[in-house]
């Protein structure tokens, strides 16, 4: 019995808060990289140096109107000197703000890999049940999503909020002194009333946007879902309902997005009407003054250089922390993966696995995927070393579920599983899967090469012993006949082979890895007869001086088996020979006669047992 799958957890998403910036800060102050902490200390240069020249810029532009407007004879080379200073450093700013671009962007870079690959280590290392129960589609989402925001991030926070701070303090020094403290006041109240407004309706806009995540989510785990299972839509004829499947989510996606994208217009229109009225009234003041003989008309300039200057950041505030926002919520759901606890993890100094002898060994193991629902009850059975083992009984009777227990994708409840008598608990699991072999039912590839697939059996394994596993998988002259041999790509989930040759694949793959304990998981049932003899043919090939444990549907796949444990609701109800069980006449030899009348009828013949 496999573990249950129809209940798919929605991936948490939530705020997270700054919380979530201090834990990705140390990614971007690397302990031991000094050279990307001198790069961001150049960066930071940078930025000071443009910020200065930014802040100097209305001068140069107000010294050369009043020079230009003067009585008299104006000072020609005067104001053209200011204007091309002027120019320049608008020009520098530019400068400026890319060689800061270029020195930080592998201190970006190198923090976005950084957490991504501890992100996809950290989904390795989760548990079956963990990906059993989440979509994959939305899993990826959301890991993409917490990637792209980190680049966003960085730049807003240090390019971007640091500046608009300390460019805030110094005009409000500058307007104190050129223009009194009327001007300060209404730009301080604007301001603040401005990143009110700009928070509030923002925290409206981030529900509208988690919706978003969620819909989009769901509809793309819809849409993977479908076409992963292209197949059995089209044996089914079920494209029309899956259209309006995927359709529909796409539609509830439609309806969040028009709500989100009309909050933003709202937004603006608010934004324009602070922004514009702080310098309607910032300019008017001027003009009063300039009538009174207070100002000049260099001082209209330079109030509405920096007022425009400002409100370049002040303009970008709503979009910048809106995208910061959605930054740290989308940060925030990558580290809930990160969180997930480990429900597989090797103890404290746990020591590698050691076989000499790969006898297994399961002692009054009791297991089940939920609680209330238990699936082996004290289940003790011993396969010797080198032996050839079966283990079969009715669907439903925890066959499956002991070959996950075997390779630790769970532990078990009470009791133990032991190879060579150590307890693989108390042993690293890297250690333990490198002694054991697969080959699965459903023999699922990388979308890669022939070549690929079985050297992933071992990394670094030479083409001779790529081959060498082919031979003994018997593959290898379909593999000849190929026009690009072992280059040839499989496919998705290697649908480009027929059944037998992906069992094959899966074989050879298994005999790189060259394991002790080989694990036969119904290797044969999803064949036709002729192809699940040829492979059945080359299993009994390859098991020979290995431990293996069948588990089979079909028992004239396995009567040639050393030992034969027949399994009934957890537990070992029978166990012997092929022969001593059909003599038993119990539950092993009911199955067996219900086989053989079954094959008879569809005009097949069960093979006899090898001698």
């Amino acid at each position: 019995m496999g573990p249950p799958t129809e209940k798919t957890t929605t991936i948490p998403t939530h705020d997270g808060g700054w919380a979530t910036v201090r834990r990705f800060l140390p990614y971007l102050w690397p302990d031991g990289r000094p050279d990307l902490r001198r790069r961001i200390m150049v960066a930071a240069l940078f930025v000071l140096l443009a910020k200065v020249v930014v802040l100097a810029l209305p001068f140069a532009y107000a010294n050369a109107v009043d020079t230009m407007s003067a009585q008299g004879d104006p000072a020609l080379w005067v104001a053209l000197g200011l204007v091309f200073a002027y120019a320049a450093g608008r020009f520098a700013t530019v400068l400026f703000d890319n060689v800061r671009n270029v020195v930080f962007e592998r201190v970006g870079q190198d923090a976005v890999r950084e957490l991504t690959e501890d992100v996809f280590a950290r989904l390795h290392r989760l548990s079956l049940r963990f990906h059993l129960s989440r979509r994959t589609g939305e899993v990826t989402k959301v890991v993409e999503r917490g990637t792209k925001s980190i680049n966003s991030m960085i730049y807003f926070l240090l390019f971007n909020i640091l500046p608009t701070v300390v460019e805030l303090a110094v005009v409000g020094v500058i307007f104190q002194i050129k223009f009194g403290f009327e001007v300060v006041a209404a730009t301080a109240i604007t301001v603040v009333l401005y990143i009110w407004v700009t928070r509030r309706v923002t925290e409206w806009r981030t529900e509208l946007r988690k919706a978003m995540n969620d819909l989009d989510g769901l509809a793309m785990a819809r849409a993977v879902d479908s076409l992963l299972n292209y197949e059995t839509v089209k044996y089914f004829g079920a494209e029309g309902r899956e259209r309006e499947r995927y359709g529909r989510a796409a539609r509830q996606y439609a309806e969040a997005a028009i709500k989100s994208e009309n909050s933003l217009a709202w937004l603006n229109i608010a934004q324009a009407v602070l922004m514009n009225g702080l310098m309607a009234a910032a300019m008017g003041f001027t003009v009063w003054q300039w009538s009174k003989g207070n100002l000049t008309p260099g001082d209209l300039v330079l109030v509405q250089t920096y007022l425009a200057q400002l409100f370049r950041p002040l303009d970008m505030l709503g979009w910048v922390y809106r995208t910061i926002r959605q930054g740290i919520i989308d940060m925030a759901a990558m580290f809930s993966l990160m969180d997930t606890a480990v429900e597989v993890a090797d103890v404290p100094g746990a020591p590698a696995l050691v076989v000499r002898r790969p006898g297994v060994v399961f002692d009054n193991v009791d297991f089940g995927y939920e609680r209330d629902r238990q699936i082996l009850h004290g289940l003790s059975f011993e396969a010797p070393a080198g032996k050839h083992i079966a283990l079969v009984g009715p669907s439903g009777a925890g066959k499956s579920t002991i070959g996950r227990l075997l390779f630790r994708f769970y532990d078990p409840w009470a009791g133990r599983v032991l190879i060579d008598g150590q307890d693989i608990a108390q042993v690293t699991q890297e250690s333990l899967r490198a002694h054991l072999g697969i080959v699965p039912q459903d023999s699922v590839l990388f979308n890669d090469t022939i070549g690929y697939n079985i050297a992933y059996g071992r990394e670094h394994a030479s083409d001779a012993e790529i081959e060498r596993a082919a031979r003994g998988a018997a593959i290898w002259p379909f593999i000849q006949k190929l026009p690009q041999g072992l280059e040839t790509e499989v496919g998705e989930r290697g649908l480009k082979l027929s059944g037998g040759e992906k069992q094959r694949v899966a074989i050879a793959r298994t005999l790189v890895k060259d394991p002790p304990v080989l694990l036969l998981d119904e290797a044969t049932s999803a064949l036709d007869s002729q192809t699940e003899q040829d492979i059945l043919a080359t299993l009994r090939r390859v098991s020979e001086g290995r431990t293996t444990l069948a588990i089979a549907h079909r028992l004239s796949t396995i009567a040639d088996a050393d030992l034969i444990y027949v399994i009934q609701d957890g537990r070992v109800a029978e166990h012997g020979s092929h022969t001593a069980l059909l003599r038993h006449d119990g539950l092993y030899a009911d199955m067996w006669t219900r086989q053989l009348r079954d094959e008879a009828e569809e005009g097949e013949a069960i093979p006899e047992p090898a001698q």
